[in-house]
């Protein structure tokens, strides 16, 4: 059986207007993709960046859930289940 998230509903934003990584904004980086928390709408880069700033969130601030921002991408991941948790489409 494969592994499900258990924390779908620690959902508590699901879309945002910003389109950068704000970490990586303040250090004066750059980002590849953009994955936005949904627990507290912090924006930060993906694994695939150097500075992995959507991982360094959940690891100090514990919330689980990051979705894709990138068009035509709805998946959520669970950093805590390592599972894609679900799509959300809005």
């Amino acid at each position: 059986m494969a592994p499900e998230c258990v924390h779908l509903d620690e959902i508590e934003v699901v879309t945002t207007d910003k389109h950068v990584c704000e970490d990586c904004v303040r250090i004066g980086d750059t980002w590849i993709h953009l994955r936005l928390c949904l627990t507290c709408g912090h924006v930060g880069c993906c694994d695939s960046s150097k500075n992995k700033h959507a991982r360094k969130h959940y690891r100090a601030i514990g919330h689980p859930l990051v979705r894709s921002i990138e068009p035509g991408e709805h998946w959520v991941w669970c950093y805590a289940d390592q599972v894609f948790a679900a799509e959300l489409a809005v």
